[in-house]
Formats: C-alpha cells, structure tokens, sequence
C-alpha cells in the first residue's frame, strides 16, 4: 500500500495521492476543443437548482430561477431541489443534452413550466446565446383565476465581476433590459425580458462571494421589506459593484415570460435588437417547437421502441432520458481526500486536498445526489452514448482525467461550495485505499462492440478510436491499481477494501466501496475475504483492456489482458472458489458466522444517565467459508455471461430468479433473497435494510441483459431464459411507469412487496435504464 503522507520538510515534493497521473489528458484532445467545446459552453449544468444555467469554465456566469410557493397558507421559498418541498412532480420531459429543454415543476396548485433553449449566430460571441421562458397556469380549474405568483429570475458573477442593472425599456415592445456585463470569455451581454402580461417589478443587488448562500440572501431581503412595507418584494436597492441581481416579476396566473441572454464579441457588428426579438415571442415558440419534435424524432430513432408499449411509457422513457441529459453538470473544485493516523501532515488535519479540477458527468438524483458518483456513472453513460456519443467520451473523458499518480479515481465527487453545501460531512473525505466498481468499462466494451459491428459513421468511429489510444494509459493504470490495492490473499482472488472490522453497531459491516453498501458480506471483515462481485467487475476490464488493445493493434499487452481476462472466467476455478453446490448458487467466501443480531443495551452516559443502544452481539465463533446469502452478488457470474450455456448451474441460476421464494417478485428482482437470514434487516439502530431486498433498476438491467443473451444464444435452456426475460422486461416497465403516473417520479429504488416507489425520488440516474429496457438494447459482445 502506498505511504500517503506528507513530507512537511520537501514542501515541493507532492504526495502520490494528490499528484496527477503523469500522462496526456484526455481533454486535451482536439475532438473536445474547437465547435465542440463551444457547442457544450452554455448548459442547464446546475442540477441541484429547479432550474440553474451555467457555462463550463470554472468562475462562470451563473442564472437562474426562484419561485415562492405556498403551502397550508405560509410562504416558502423554492430554489434549491429538495425533497421537503413537497412538488407533486417537477423534472425535464424533454432534453437533448445541448441546447434545448423543457421541464415541468408542480408546486401544490402553481404549474411551472421552464424552457431553454440556445442559439449560435454570427455575431454572438462565445458559446452563442440562450433564452428561457416561464410559464406560469394553475393546476386546478377555476371560473377566476386569482393567485399571484412571484418569480425571482436572477444572474450571478461566479468570479465576483460587478454586474450592472439596466436602463429598463429597450427600443423593442414589451422588451425590457434586466441587466448587462462584460466578461473576458464573453464579451459584452444583455439580459432582456419580454412578457406581454401585466406584472409588477422589484430587484435587488448583492456583493458575496457565498453564491451557494443566495436563497438565505433573497429571503432575509424579503423578510426586511415585508416588516417595513407588509408586502412580499424586494428592497430595489443594491450593493456597490454587485455580483448577484435578483429580479423579481410578480403577476397574477397565468402568465408568461421570456428572458433572452445575448452577447457580443468586440469588433462585431451589432444586431443585438434582431437576435433579441428571435429569441423571444413567437419566434421562441416556433424554434422551441421544432426543437422539441427534433427531440421526439431522434427518441424514436435511437431506441426504436417497439408498439407493444403504449403512449405512456413512450412518455415515461422520454422524461427518463430528459431528466438524465437534463441533470448533467458542470463542476470545479478540490475533492478532500483521507489522511491516514500516521501521516504528517499538519496535527489535528486529516485530509489533503486533490489538484484543483473540472467535472463534466451527469447525476444520480437532483435533490439527494447532484453531483459525480464513479459507479453510478457507468450505468449512465450506456443511455447516453446511445443518444450521443460525443457527449458521452466527453464525460467518460472527465472522469479518467481525475486519476491520481497511483491509479485511483475518487469515487465521490464534491467540487466547489454548492456542491459541498448539499453533502453530510461524513461522507466529504474520499479514502484512496477504498475503490469502487468500474462499470466505465461497461460503456467503452459497447463503444469497442460497436466499431467492430460498423454501428457508427466514419468520424465517430475515428474519434472512439482516438479517444481509446489515448485513454489506454490511464485504462491500464486503474486497472493495475484494482489488481493490487484490492487483491486478495489467493491468486485471482479480490475483495472490496474499506469493511469496518472493529464495529460494534453494525449487524454486517458496510461495504460502501462495491456500491451495494449494506448487502450482506463476510460477517467478520478479513483479508482472507473473497468477493464475487469485484472478481466479475475485473473480468470485464481485463476483457475490454484487450479488445481494446486488438482495435490498437497493440498486440502484446492485448494478449497480456486477454490471458488475464480468461484465468477470471475459467468456469472451473471459479466453482472451485464461489459455487455452492449444495443451493446451487454462486457466494462471497470469508470469515463468515450466521449468528450475529442486534441487541438493546445499556450503556452509561456522562451524568450517569444510562442509554440505550443498538449493538451488534455475536453468538458464534465465525470460521472460513462460503457466505451463504443469496442475492444479487449471487448472479455476477451470470450476469457477466460466464456461465456455459449447456451447463446445469445456468438452469441452477435460472430457478433462482424465478422462484418466488427467493429473488422474483411481480415489480423486479428483489435485491436479496427471502431466504437470507439478513433480509430487511437493518444494519444500525439509524440505517434501515438498503440492498436488502429493494429492487434496484441497474441490476435488474444487466440480469435482463444476461437473459436475453442466454435466450438467443444455442443452449438446452433457452426457451426458459426468453420466457423469464419477457415476464421480468414486462414486470419493470409495468412497475416503473405505474409509479410515475400516480406520484410524478422515477425512484431510486422499489419495494419487492407492492411495487412502490422509495429512497429518492427523482432518481434519474440508473433507473433511467428503463429507456434501454423498453427498447431491448443491451450489450452485443
């Protein structure tokens, strides 16, 4: 293991944990410069905010929307996504990733309906032009219409810029001039808001470099003013040299409004009034309508869903993929990362900082998880480069960019202070000993499959290509870093390091590093352990390491990662080291004893106030074994298709997923099997049973994916695998669009016992597979 600590004398020589990996970035590469960085500049790339806009350079200019809503007669106000807001839906129904959107927000009986939409002209400078438009109806019918809505349209100058006020009414109708500015990547821009509607106008200006702190800001000012003149507006007053204005638009329901950003690089000549009225009125309805049929047309044509499924899970898959492209951000700053007890860094310090860094990726949840997760992110791309691969290399090019000098990509990623703002502390420190799954190389090995299936045109093909000779390096450092910090004591053995073997409150310690948390390992964390899961996750690098190599006519390391990738899928070894013959299934081995609770006890408290507490009480001695707990883990070798299509364990594995008893259920397989002694247990008095029986849609995806190469491929058990594969496809679809129509979410996960949706909502991460289940498209090699 690496020595991670910090030499207080050599203040110039950096620790490995924190020092780049020494090779060509990925983002250097001319396919992400040019047309296509400038096409990516602007973006909804805030996905913790109802509705945010940035641009991907580390001190943007920001923008974005507020709202007041109302709730059992009190005020509240709307900004940041958050769960305890209680929107009946909110979320992206359309989203092409570049330049155009529309969602739909539902707070109690205010419909909001926000579109984006950008535009590249001449004259504009930098990243073009972009205009949004508010729409604000009721949800309940009346025969008058009274409710007063208030809308807080502001920008904010990342860097700290001053920002100016405008002159009010332009020289175009209706048109107004909010704002205007000058930045060095910009040029010069305007703010224009047009509303054929009557409403009524305040503003305020703010200097603060706590931009993450601005709905405190809107709201202390609108407290002040409701003291002094006892209505709900703002002060109309502003710091000197403000980076923030505010701009408040109250009207009654319903009502409409379009706000047009346009710029200007020096030297060019101005026709800043045409571009404004284009991006306004009825020409923003008209360019906004045909964006959202090319959106309608390119869904159909990428996935090509059959019409078996009717309209509402057609609309179910587009919100899906909307919300997924919609939620992708853009994000700078310093991951903080563990120090270990022993390091020298400065006393009562446990972190070092990364190198300061840009995150492009998209996001498991909005209001739970806005920012990078590494496993997640794999799950996400195999929707996104079906729908744009450049998009996709991009962000996969992000991610691989953040590898340390060992090989190590931190897992969870916190840049800057609004994504700090939203993260419990104690999951802040990334730890460089602990991995997570690389399902990256799910992605690349569909990317390899498809040049070698001819699947994309000559200079998509060419920049795949390009982007992998690049990439290698860095590719064969993670994986080096996999097979020797997560090694285990045997030869082709791993496990998954971070397991808490000293705790005294945990029923079965977390393995929070495999992505699967809570689901039940080696009772007694060791280094004897064996995990089935990471011994699967590094067959497909060492697989897709050398077809990779076979595109690069590299053929030394390829035969290299090729004899590698075929010692992890001898069928026999691996029996030898996870098959049970006895239940027929596939299990983790370690130090491992059945009888372990959770019990109530006293304990004695300062003031000699005794509590009471959960802890763990072991009844056994444990000893060295299979760990006999039946589940998702269980079907790795299946899903990873290494399991002979004539064998009688494929039959073994079969029966496990279909039998009521264990894994199936009429919604999705559950995640454990009713017959572990650790189903829908919790795992401390504080954390209720996660990967304990829920059903997940990233692995229901790629259980699906296995089933259908199973019933395609010659083999005695076909028919059966085609016949579970069409019940479990039916079940997902089912499930998943029923809870979308009845609570207006996607779900990070399921219950196994009525379908319902649970955990957070808005979970367009993974369960945004959905997409690719409706349209059958699974891994193909």
């Amino acid at each position: 293991m690496k020595n991670y600590s910090v030499n207080s004398v050599k203040k110039s020589v950096r620790p490995r944990v924190v020092t780049p990996l020494p090779a060509p970035k990925l983002m250097d590469l001319s396919m992400f410069e040019g047309e296509h960085k400038e096409s990516l500049y602007w973006g909804t790339y805030r996905p913790h905010v109802y509705f945010g806009i940035r641009a991907r350079t580390p001190q943007s200019l920001l923008a974005g929307l507020m709202w007041i809503g109302v709730k059992d007669g009190r005020y509240f106000m709307r900004h940041v996504c958050q769960d305890s807001d209680e929107l009946k839906t909110y979320g992206w129904t359309h989203h092409n990733g570049r330049d155009y959107g529309r969602q739909v927000l539902v707070d109690q009986n205010l419909k909001l309906t926000t579109s984006f939409l950008k535009s590249m002209e001449k004259e504009s400078s930098y990243g073009g032009d972009w205009a949004v438009r508010i729409e604000a109806q009721s949800e309940v019918l009346k025969e008058e219409m009274e409710d007063t809505v208030h809308l807080f349209f502001y920008v904010a100058e990342e860097g700290g810029n001053a920002l100016h006020l405008g002159s009010g009414r332009s020289d175009i109708p209706d048109v107004y001039i909010l704002a205007f500015g000058s930045r060095n990547d910009l040029g010069s821009w305007q703010l224009h808001l047009e509303s054929k509607d009557d409403f009524e106008f305040h503003y305020a200006g703010f200097k603060t470099n706590h931009i993450h702190n601005l709905s405190e800001l809107v709201q202390t000012n609108l407290g002040v003013q409701a003291r002094k003149v006892g209505r709900l507006q703002l002060s109309d007053t502003s710091d000197d040299a403000p980076n923030i204005l505010v701009f408040q638009i109250s009207a009654m329901i319903p009502f409409k409004a379009d706000i047009a950003f346009v710029s200007r690089s020096s030297g060019s000549s101005s026709r800043t009034e045409d571009r404004v009225r284009s991006l306004i009125g009825d020409s923003l309805t008209g360019r906004l309508e045909q964006k959202q049929k090319q959106f309608d047309d390119k869904f159909k044509r990428c996935f090509n869903i059959s019409d078996e499924l009717n309209s509402d899970a057609i609309t179910v898959g587009k919100a899906a993929l909307g919300n997924l492209l919609g939620g992708i951000g853009y994000f700078y700053g310093q991951s903080k990362i563990s120090l270990p007890p022993s390091s020298k860094q400065l006393p009562g310090t446990n972190y070092i900082s990364y190198w300061p860094a840009e995150l492009y990726t998209a996001v498991p949840s909005r209001p739970f998880f806005p920012r990078g997760f590494l496993w997640d992110e794999g799950f996400h791309q195999l929707l996104i480069w079906r729908w744009d691969v450049r998009i996709s290399l991009d962000i996969i090019g992000h991610w691989l960019d953040l590898m340390n000098a060992d090989g190590w990509i931190p897992r969870e990623q916190i840049l800057g202070a609004e994504a700090l703002s939203k993260v419990p502390s104690e999951f802040v420190l990334q730890h460089p000993t602990n991995g997570n799954p690389p399902t990256l190389f799910l992605v690349l090995r569909d990317l390899v499959c498809g040049i070698k299936k001819n699947k994309f045109t000559a200079s998509e093909k060419n920049d795949i290509s390009t982007f992998l000779r690049q990439a290698f390096v860095r590719l064969d450092a993670w994986f080096k870093w996999f097979n020797t910090t997560q090694s285990g004591k045997d030869a082709n053995t791993y496990y998954w390091h971070g397991r808490d073997n000293v705790t005294t409150r945990e029923l079965n310690p977390k393995s929070l590093s495999s992505g699967l948390d809570d689901y039940p390992r080696a009772s007694h964390p060791s280094e004897d352990e064996r995990h089935l899961d990471l011994r699967c996750w590094m067959h497909l690098a060492a697989d897709c390491m050398s077809s990779i190599a076979d595109i690069l006519d590299d053929s030394d390391i390829g035969k290299e990662y090729g004899l590698t990738a075929n010692l992890l899928s001898d069928f026999e070894l691996l029996n030898q080291m996870h098959f049970d013959y006895n239940n027929g299934a596939y299990f983790d081995y370690g130090n491992h004893t059945e009888k372990v609770r959770l019990s109530w006890r006293l304990v004695e408290a300062a003031g000699n106030h005794p509590t009471r507490e959960l802890v763990r009480e072991v009844l056994e001695k444990p000893v060295l074994r299979l760990v006999p707990h039946i589940g998702y883990v269980s079907l790795f070798p299946f899903m990873s298709r290494l399991i002979p299509p004539d064998s009688w364990i494929l039959e073994k594995q079969l029966d496990l997923i279909s039998n009521t008893s264990t894994l199936w259920t009429n919604f999705g397989l559950r995640s454990l099997a009713k017959t572990s002694s650790i189903y829908m247990q919790r795992n401390t008095e504080h954390d209720p049973p996660y990967w304990r029986g829920p059903i997940w849609m990233n692995m229901n995806y790629m259980i699906l994916s296995a089933l259908n190469y199973y019933s395609e491929v010659d083999g005695p058990y076909r028919d059966t695998a085609k016949t579970i594969y069409n019940d479990l496809r039916n079940n997902l679809i089912r499930n998943v669009v029923r809870n979308y129509n009845e609570t207006g979410y996607l779900w990070e996960q399921y219950d196994q016992k009525k379908g319902k949706g649970k955990g957070a909502r808005l979970f367009t991460g993974w369960t945004s597979l959905t997409v690719l289940i409706m349209a059958e498209a699974y891994a193909e090699c």
